[in-house]
């Protein structure tokens, strides 16, 4: 090499070496996957879906890791403590990079102390109630609440969780007071809703579409800002009239803050090539989950934006728990 071309390659290399990261080189190792919710269930299935064929485009096999617990404060934790080197990413989702920095004081910063990769898609929530009641759509369950004062309860999957917080937005936006009955998750709290313990809910639409399909339970609106496939004949909840509703349950991938720039970018385009797949797409398709590709600035955005959502809503609504 000559002199000059030489004494020009030097800082492109020392660039390289500062941020211990060379393109080509990346991965040359399996990479762990931190999945913050117990093996099984949704969560856990667009984990392992997008490992699957994530590792394939890399190269590298991808390895699910489950952490569940303390709402995903035990995994966000071990994530941000890594090393930003590309070898460690979570499964981020609306309570780890949402709805919980909105409602406790975590011992991370959802933010500061992450890098974000790219989103993978989102799932609505939707109303639902029980089916013996004598409502047909939102403005009848809104009547039939006022009707019946301090009788019609909501079941959630725990405090501050997105089917507390969606239902509160609710109250906020209508006026309704209904009871809140927190569970330790979503079927148990499914489970007294079919029996009539409860009245109304806000769950995820994959965890609710069986019990839909099946009679058991009565869909009023879904969040959203249109109709979902896979319940055409259900109105959105600003079709029902409340306006700018909204309420997702998202996923997306995360790492260590200081992640360099270039591998960021090689993760999220490997993350738009196993969006692009139509198998993946019919898969997902399952959790009713809507594929939603995003750069990573997008995606950081994005989750500021619901964090800062969220926690105007907790102030509003005086909701603020312990870590």
């Amino acid at each position: 090499m000559k002199r000059r071309e030489l004494i020009t390659a030097l800082p492109l290399g020392m660039a390289l070496a500062s941020t211990g990261y060379a393109q080509s080189a990346y991965p040359n190792k399996p990479i762990r996957y931190i999945v913050p919710v117990a093996a099984g269930g949704g969560s856990d299935m667009i984990g392992r879906a997008v490992c699957e064929r994530l590792g394939k485009v890399l190269g590298q096999p991808m390895v699910v890791d489950n952490h569940g617990g303390g709402g995903g404060v035990i995994a966000s934790q071990m994530t941000a403590k890594s090393p930003a080197d590309g070898y460690t990413l979570m499964q981020g989702y609306v309570g780890t990079h949402g709805t919980a920095p909105a409602t406790r004081k975590l011992p991370y910063d959802a933010v500061k102390d992450f890098t974000p990769i790219g989103m993978i898609g989102s799932t609505p929530n939707v109303l639902c109630i029980n089916a013996a009641l004598p409502v047909t759509d939102v403005k009848s369950f809104l009547d039939y609440v006022r009707q019946n004062p301090g009788r019609v309860s909501y079941g959630s999957a725990g405090a501050g969780s997105l089917t507390h917080m969606t239902a509160e937005l609710f109250k906020l936006q209508t006026g309704a007071f209904m009871v809140h009955i927190p569970y330790r998750g979503i079927a148990p709290a499914t489970t007294d809703l079919i029996a009539g313990q409860t009245q109304a809910m806000f769950p995820g639409l994959a965890a609710a579409l069986p019990h839909i399909r099946g009679g058991r339970i009565r869909a009023l609106a879904v969040t959203g800002s249109q109709r979902h496939p896979q319940l055409k004949d259900v109105p959105t909840m600003e079709e029902a009239g409340l306006k700018g509703f909204d309420a997702q349950q998202w996923y997306g991938i995360v790492g260590p803050a200081g992640m360099p720039a270039a591998m960021v970018k090689q993760l999220n385009e490997a993350l738009a090539k196993v969006l692009a797949q139509p198998d993946f797409k019919e898969k997902l398709s399952g959790e009713a989950v809507e594929l939603i590709p995003m750069s990573p600035e997008a995606f950081g955005t994005y989750m500021k934006a619901d964090i800062a959502r969220w926690s105007a809503l907790a102030k509003a609504r005086g909701i603020m728990l312990d870590a």
